[in-house]
């Protein structure tokens, strides 16, 4: 039976500091810079604590949910500045990577646990890959999960020249992905939150190996997608971190769907490549949204490599 996408919503928990992994909605306020900022994050499930980092940056943290992780693991979504109800940074410029990871490091602190699993999603994985170099011992896993190690002007060609693919391949049937690679490559930064949130709920298809197939599935996904543009509009020098990725300590496990237009297998190999500790999962007949799109594959090969890594106890 084809598993059919519910977007659920997670009951509000009012803000305890002797229960931070209670199931539901919490909000901390972190400091930043001269004054202090609320970060929202929301706990469901239960097991060993894994964080769990959305991408964009900007994507509300909700398409990210993973039921089936949380039959295992305590799950605990960010709800990054710049979305949702989190707060909003003063200066647009400042949404950068290390932006990010002190946010997420206070959350982590926060949580009050030896460790925790740590999975970042396309830009969440490079969040992640940075908090892993900076604070390795509160990590008993890493997944990098569709991303990169790099993003710089070779991975965004790359990832047009994807997404012309991608038209060329479907505008027969579909028309409408003509329009993909001018809203790939438009300011988001420009625009309102809802106007962002119109692209990304425009291109979702390609984000996908069988969206029009399977859409009976996943157009209730498409139309919760949210996304906010001020993280747009973030002043960060390129990203590029593969001369420190032997730096990082942690097991790591590297999951890409194979037809994957921004972070595919090519990606994945050089993370692979660069991480002394690491397996690598190419999930086939998926795109940038394994988890939904294959969810029981998905779900098995993250649990089984926290298996063999003692963060979940052997079958």
């Amino acid at each position: 039976m084809k598993r059919i996408y519910q977007p659920r919503t997670l009951p509000r928990t009012p803000e305890d500091p002797f229960s931070p992994l209670s199931p539901g909605t919490h909000t901390i306020t972190v400091p930043h810079g001269p004054g202090r900022l609320e970060l929202r994050y929301h706990v469901a499930g239960s097991g060993p604590v894994c964080v769990a980092h959305p991408g964009g940056p900007g994507i509300g943290w909700e398409y990210l949910r993973m039921t089936g992780l949380e039959d295992s693991l305590t799950m605990v979504y960010v709800e990054p500045v710049g979305t949702g109800d989190s707060g909003r940074l003063p200066d647009p410029g400042d949404y950068t990577v290390a932006a990010y990871s002190h946010f997420l490091h206070a959350l982590i602190q926060h949580l009050a646990v030896p460790q925790v699993a740590l999975l970042g999603h396309s830009h969440g994985g490079f969040v992640a890959q940075r908090y892993a170099l900076e604070h390795p011992g509160l990590l008993s896993a890493l997944v990098l999960y569709d991303s990169s190690p790099v993003a710089d002007e070779e991975f965004w060609s790359a990832a047009v020249a994807a997404m012309d693919q991608f038209a060329k391949d479907h505008v027969d049937e579909h028309p409408e992905v003509a329009r993909y690679v001018a809203a790939l490559t438009c300011r988001l930064d420009v625009l309102d939150d809802n106007g962002a949130t119109a692209v990304l709920r425009t291109t979702m298809p390609a984000y996908l190996f069988d969206y029009w197939g399977r859409e009976t599935e996943f157009a209730p996904a498409r139309d919760t997608l949210r996304m906010y543009a001020a993280p747009a509009g973030g002043a960060d020098s390129p990203f590029d971190l593969r001369d420190r990725l032997a730096a990082v300590t942690t097991p790591s496990l590297v999951l890409a769907g194979r037809h994957d237009v921004i972070c595919g297998p090519r990606w994945a190999a050089l993370l692979h490549k660069g991480l002394p500790v690491a397996e690598s999962v190419i999930v086939d007949d998926a795109g940038h949204l394994a988890h939904l799109e294959r969810p029981a594959e998905f779900t098995a090969s993250l649990l089984g490599f926290l298996r063999a890594h003692g963060v979940l106890p052997a079958d």
